[in-house]
């Protein structure tokens, strides 16, 4: 969809959209949102909805960032401490390393 063929209502409701959808545990959709709608938010000559807008795109980058932090986190923990766990780890692993 092209953004500049889009009244400015329908990109505060696309963006208000998409950062709601980010909180069904897809973060995906909020690190979209705030790539998409970035030139919106901060490039564009203002316009009422653009305050709005810039909100969303800040917490939906927020949001994507913290769960990259979070997800980046346990791969490492994981990584480094999956032998130690033993069975536990192997429980929770999808793919079963060989010779571990």
């Amino acid at each position: 969809m092209d953004l500049s063929k889009q009244t400015n209502d329908k990109k505060l409701h696309l963006c208000r959209w998409y950062f709601k959808v980010g909180f069904a545990l897809l973060p995906f959709v909020w690190a979209v949102n705030a790539v998409w709608f970035f030139c919106e938010a901060f490039q564009k000559p203002e316009y009422p909805e653009q305050k709005q807008i810039r909100q969303y795109v800040i917490y939906s980058a927020s949001g994507a960032l913290v769960w990259l932090v979070g997800l980046v986190t346990w791969v490492i923990i994981f990584q480094t401490h999956r032998v130690e766990w033993g069975e536990f780890a192997d429980n929770i692993s999808f793919i079963i390393p060989l010779g571990a």
